[in-house]
């Protein structure tokens, strides 16, 4: 009986209150989105960043006819040349930190540009515009400073290019961008506080002559209370459900309906999992401020 009046109590206020509740639900519903996506798109950084730093390669790239660099200034390079770099990275310094490296041949490049650009290039392109190169893949990718410095600034050596480096804007950005919707769910979460706050007062005061009756006859505190809590705590829990779907519908539309399909570059994506980790957080966040700020709010009116 005591917790289906409290429950009754909630229950009218939300009614008496339905335009603040509304945007109580609005607000929660924007700000937990956020941060769901938020979450999502660090996980996506992460689980992309492990699926190239396992395949990225250092390239070492050996110089051709007509390279501007200061260690191509005698041509193309020697097949001396060639050797010297690959004893090296099959040296005992070198050796340890290398898992596996593949040697291109500058025909080989010249086949490997044809399949990606197309034959109508073939008439643009010759093998001599190609370079032999070493790819090389480590054991630690961390390490791939180790390789740069190594072969950088050696004759015969056009270029030395980490690819994590390559892809390192598109994490920046995307990191960036994960700020920018913490940032924004932030504000949003301080809104929402503020907002249910201000609802729990406006409708303890419409109720100000039953509640003092109830202190009249004895109830308690946390008897009065009570239901001003829940009241906020329904209203960011409807908003929270809210948020849910549209993670929900996010990932399973727009990122394996709408980008796994036109997005090659990215083979790996968050999935459902991901989503099924993220609810409850949203969930959690939502029900734990609307809890404090309402009861928050509650007691400072009934000091006052």
């Amino acid at each position: 009986m005591r917790a289906g009046l409290i429950f009754g109590e909630a229950l009218t206020g939300l009614r008496r209150n339905a335009s603040m509740v509304i945007s109580i639900v609005l607000v929660t519903f924007v700000s937990l989105t956020f941060v769901g996506a938020a979450i999502l798109m660090q996980a996506q950084i992460g689980t992309m960043r492990d699926f190239w730093t396992g395949r990225a390669q250092v390239q070492v790239t050996m110089c051709i006819d007509g390279a501007r660099e200061a260690t191509c200034d005698d041509g193309a390079a020697t097949d001396k040349q060639i050797q010297t770099v690959r004893d090296q990275l099959n040296g005992a310094g070198l050796k340890p930190l290398i898992s596996k490296v593949r040697y291109e041949t500058p025909e080989q490049a010249y086949k490997n540009a044809l399949e990606l650009l197309g034959a109508d290039y073939k008439d643009i392109l010759s093998p001599d515009q190609f370079g032999a190169s070493f790819y090389v893949n480590l054991v630690d990718p961390e390490n791939s400073a180790v390789i740069t410095e190594a072969f950088a600034g050696k004759k015969g050596v056009q270029v030395v290019q980490d690819q994590m480096q390559l892809a390192e804007p598109l994490f920046s950005a995307l990191t960036v961008a994960t700020y920018i919707a913490v940032g924004i769910a932030g504000l949003m979460l301080i809104a929402a506080v503020l907002l249910i706050a201000t609802t729990i007062r406006l409708s303890a005061y419409s109720r100000r002559r039953e509640l003092r009756i109830m202190r009249l006859v004895g109830a308690s505190n946390r008897f009065i209370q009570t239901p001003f809590i829940l009241e906020g705590v329904f209203a960011a829990l409807i908003g929270s459900v809210l948020a849910s779907v549209a993670i929900w519908a996010g990932v399973q539309f727009g990122v394996h309906g709408y980008l796994r399909s036109r997005v090659d570059f990215i083979t790996t994506w968050v999935d459902m999992k991901d989503v099924a980790y993220v609810i409850p957080i949203m969930i959690a966040i939502g029900v734990v401020l609307a809890a404090v700020s309402a009861g928050f709010a509650i007691r400072r009116w009934l000091r006052a």
